[in-house]
């Protein structure tokens, strides 16, 4: 009665030995996992971590919202950043995005 619907050769039960496929198949994806997001993400961590350690007064700095200044005071967690003459303002070592070239501001 369901012969219209499934063929009988598809209903039949698959033969064994598919045990070592599927653990191929896992070892697989945990390596593209490791390669294509893990691994980049922990470099790009590496990297920023060493950006902030080498942090140092004078150095000219974007912080994540676009912001440009210079440095002029370094704390533990807290940096100084001096965004305008005469104005300063505190700002957390991991809000730091990049370090600009020396002589990139020259307004302040």
């Amino acid at each position: 009665m369901l012969d219209f619907f499934i063929s009988p050769a598809l209903a039949q039960d698959a033969p064994g030995g598919g045990g070592i496929a599927q653990i191929v198949m896992l070892v697989g994806f945990v390596a593209i996992f490791y390669f294509l997001l893990w691994r980049p993400q922990a470099k790009r961590a590496k990297q920023h971590k060493q950006l902030i350690s080498g942090l140092a007064k004078g150095d000219e700095i974007v912080i994540g919202g676009g912001v440009v200044g210079r440095v002029t005071k370094v704390g533990d967690e807290f940096i100084t950043l001096e965004i305008a003459e005469g104005t300063e303002v505190n700002v957390q070592k991991n809000a730091v995005a990049a370090v600009l070239p020396k002589g990139t501001i020259k307004s302040i």
